[in-house]
């Protein structure tokens, strides 16, 4: 049964048998748009591309697109699965209507990604209030990962180029607000790149970096403490740099690369100045130590920079590196963090790997592939899959408790 209140029907289940709808559970999503005024936002953004005497509403129409994305979708045509249950979705814009609005958005460039990141950033405020204790601020800090992401491309597509893995298609940058032990992540970032495009290259990272502070809540970008997690690829000067001149509220924790003078260093490190890693549960790594690099080895970098240096015993069988020493593997990172023990710096940095889930969960909502021709239009495809993820994540902060919260993409389906 429904009743029409927004953009989408109010919808009652009852469980006498009757009136059976297929993706019922996508009423979770449709109610976490609800919530989080995101319907709302959306159409009051993208209203300059609505045209008179039009029937369906251009806010509408994307984000059905992100909901049938983030019931699996992988391409513009698979709202078809929201438009065979209209007391679920409502009204559903045909393929070639939905396909027209993606060509204007594209054609409106900066400005129709802008509206569109305006909408999510104004959404992302309201459920972050809603979710009181479960907000993404563990022990009072938001924590935002940048990471590649690899997009094989079967097709010629603008921009599709040769990429460091042998593969042909596109390299986007992505951000996302890690949640913590308790819950997965958001995104709150993501450049379409070339994949060609460097893995390192600093400018990128400064783009992606002030997207993903602007989609912060206003009351988070200053005031509270954000940090800003790369692996390697975030470890050059101009970078860190630009990190270190944001100012106190601001900290980050960037890998670096074992370059000979590090390298150096750690040889001449005493066994004294090694402290052993800790796990997150507290216990002590056995085989694992870290340590701080002073001297001329930061010449050059940001006053305040500290590099923290970790060697472990190899697992049996693994190859060592020519950076590594003394049969010990060598991992490196940065930060402008004072006052808290190496140890718990190093293990915080290590939990950035929880970025490579978010990718996980991004490459099975929509990343797979990026399905249209050109560049433009996949900016706004990109856009389209961070809305899925975005309700993705904000539905189990809303309406899950426990191990739910953890769920991924895949498993929310099943």
């Amino acid at each position: 049964m429904k009743k029409r209140i927004g953009s989408y029907p109010r919808v009652r289940t009852e469980g006498s048998g009757r009136a059976v709808v297929s993706q019922a559970g996508s009423v979770l999503l449709v109610e976490t748009v609800r919530k989080s005024g995101l319907d709302q936002a959306v159409s009051a953004a993208l209203s300059p591309w609505r045209k008179p005497r039009a029937v369906h509403d251009p806010g509408k129409v994307l984000l059905d697109v992100a909901l049938a994305v983030a019931l699996g979708g992988d391409c513009l045509a698979d709202v078809g699965v929201l438009r065979a249950e209209p007391a679920v979705f409502g009204p559903v814009a045909s393929d070639p209507t939905v396909s027209r609005l993606v060509d204007a958005l594209a054609a409106s460039g900066e400005k129709a990604l802008t509206a569109i990141r305006s909408a999510r950033a104004e959404a992302r405020g309201r459920v972050w209030k809603l979710a009181d204790n479960h907000a993404p601020d563990t022990g009072g800090t938001v924590t935002v990962d940048l990471d590649g992401v690899l997009v094989v491309a079967h097709s010629d597509k603008e921009d599709a180029a040769p990429t460091w893995k042998r593969t042909w298609g596109h390299h986007p940058l992505m951000a996302f607000v890690d949640h913590g032990q308790g819950g997965t992540g958001e995104p709150v970032a993501g450049l379409l790149r070339p994949g060609n495009a460097g893995s390192n290259t600093a400018a990128d990272h400064i783009t992606t970096t002030q997207l993903a502070l602007a989609q912060l809540p206003k009351n988070y970008r200053r005031g509270r403490q954000t940090l800003v997690r790369t692996d390697s690829a975030g470890g050059t000067h101009d970078f860190v740099a630009w990190l270190a001149r944001r100012g106190r509220w601001l900290s980050y924790s960037v890998g670096m690369v074992i370059t000979d003078a590090i390298h150096q260093h750690v040889l001449r490190v005493p066994p004294s100045a090694w402290t052993p890693a800790v796990e997150a549960d507290g216990e002590v790594r056995d085989g694992a130590w870290v340590a701080e690099l002073t001297g001329d080895v930061l010449d050059g970098w940001p006053k305040g920079m500290r590099l923290i240096v970790r060697k472990e015993r190899p697992h049996p069988g693994a190859q060592l590196r020519l950076t590594d020493a003394d049969g010990m593997r060598l991992t490196c990172f940065a930060t402008n963090t004072a006052g808290r023990p190496i140890a718990e710096l190093e293990l915080r940095h290590r939990l950035r790997a929880r970025a490579e889930d978010r990718i996980r969960a991004a490459r099975a909502t929509g990343l797979r592939n990026l399905p249209l021709h050109r560049t433009a239009q996949n900016k706004v495809w990109l856009e389209i899959v961070q809305i899925a993820l975005d309700l993705l994540a904000w539905m189990p902060m809303l309406a899950l408790t426990g191990k739910a919260r953890l769920w991924e993409p895949r498993r929310l389906r099943l």
